[in-house]
């Protein structure tokens, strides 16, 4: 258990007289809309906050059918997402994950003979997670947040000046609150305005994201091979499609990105193989420059920090979303519990306990994607070999194989109320 995670369950029960809080506009402010922004909100205010959403994408912008872009949600994910009452509405358009396999590769050489093998009948709990489509989810995400009265959307709108409880719009309008949650991403003007500073660097990486239609079912098999210049995910998707995150050097996923349609699939496929059959793209391309960058502190005077604003890691496991939610599901409970406490919930002792919780959890991953991808992402053959047998033994230890099947099923650690499908 994280340190002061205990202190935080101790004082569930105990009472304080309440502090005096001026009036605000609203109780918390969440800039940033992405996915996290609007599941924090329905968190938020389904513990009866008042939240305003800002965000700077117009309403009309996202897209309504099928653009190639997909997220892994961990089976803790999903429970989440059922808590805030979204998950039943989605589920039959997502794609459950049943096994998971692993092993290195060289394109044209096929995999490797060691090789990790996750299947979701060695846990109790059903799929390790789904695939869902990035309309489906945010779509979802959107409407519901549309719909509830404690929130306030403010689309098309960007922040340009931050105080300790308060904002300022490009449109002039400012707005008070207890609390400033920043969801804005990996370059969070929200964190850098609260003088919050980044430590990390680049991998000199960019990952190229499409996905594709193919010939033979997936089976709900997801599927990562480790190349010299990168991991290679292929993530099944309903029908017989599959979502494809493939890490290339940086130079030459420029040069990928810019061929013509059919020259793309040809420097794909000998990566990808032939056992899904032939294969086409099904939607747009996408590009995403991959780096590791950590901001020294999860929050600052009336300031807390939220997934990639927080932390922005390399996709190498797919829990880049699922980091997240664990972060929207500590955050909501610790604020909530506040609440009902008759504390401030920007008060910097409430804030400490967010930190603290998610500190161990998001330093743990953080450097357990940059140690993989830096030991896999290379042709070093003493490396190879090692890593290989590596994989193999994991593979022949029943006990150890199941503990990484729940690990990636986001069932393990310190996990907030909501990630267990317990609401608040």
């Amino acid at each position: 258990m994280v340190a002061g995670h205990a202190n935080r369950r101790l004082r569930i029960g105990q009472s304080r007289p309440p502090a005096h809080i001026p009036p605000m506009d609203q109780d918390i402010i969440i800039v940033g809309g992405g996915l996290n922004g609007p599941t924090l909100a329905l968190a938020l205010a389904a513990s009866g906050f008042r939240v305003a959403v800002i965000d700077a994408m117009p309403r009309a912008s996202f897209a309504k059918t099928f653009d190639g872009r997909s997220y892994a949600l961990a089976l803790a994910s999903t429970k989440l997402l059922s808590a805030l009452g979204i998950w039943d509405g989605i589920k039959d358009a997502c794609q459950p994950m049943l096994e998971i396999k692993a092993t290195d590769g060289r394109a044209g050489e096929g995999p490797a003979p060691y090789f990790l093998h996750f299947d979701h009948a060695e846990i109790e709990e059903g799929p390790m997670g789904y695939m869902a489509e990035d309309r489906i989810l945010r779509a979802a995400l959107l409407d519901a947040i549309d719909a509830d009265d404690r929130i306030t959307c403010m689309y098309g709108r960007t922040v340009v000046a931050q105080t300790a409880g308060a904002v300022t719009l490009d449109d002039d309008t400012t707005l008070s609150a207890r609390l400033i949650v920043g969801c804005d991403g990996r370059a969070s003007g929200t964190a850098e305005r609260a003088g919050i500073k980044r430590v990390g660097w680049n991998y000199d990486q960019t990952a190229l994201v499409c996905a594709i239609e193919h010939e033979q079912p997936h089976n709900g098999i997801a599927h990562q091979f480790f190349m010299p210049a990168g991991p290679l995910a292929i993530l099944p998707l309903p029908g017989n499609r599959s979502s494809i995150v493939w890490s290339e050097r940086t130079d030459a996923a420029v040069q990928i990105n810019a061929l013509p349609e059919d020259e793309y699939l040809d420097i794909l496929r000998p990566r990808f193989g032939s056992f899904l059959g032939e294969i086409k793209l099904a939607g747009a391309r996408f590009t995403y420059p991959l780096n590791l960058t950590l901001a020294q502190n999860l929050t600052a005077p009336r300031v807390a920090l939220v997934g990639d604003a927080a932390h922005g890691i390399h996709p190498i496991a797919g829990q880049g979303l699922n980091l997240g939610y664990r972060d929207i599901g500590a955050l909501a409970e610790v604020v909530t519990l506040a609440q009902r406490r008759g504390e401030d919930i920007g008060a910097v002792d409430v804030l400490d306990r967010y930190a603290r919780w998610r500190r161990f959890d998001t330093m743990t991953l953080a450097v357990g994607t940059d140690v993989i991808n830096k030991l896999f992402s290379n042709d070093n053959p003493i490396l190879r070999a090692a890593r290989d047998l590596g994989m193999g033994a994991v593979q022949s230890m029943p006990g150890l194989r199941r503990g990484f099947i729940r690990q990636a099923a986001g069932l393990t650690g310190d996990l907030p109320q909501l990630m267990t499908g317990r609401p608040l």
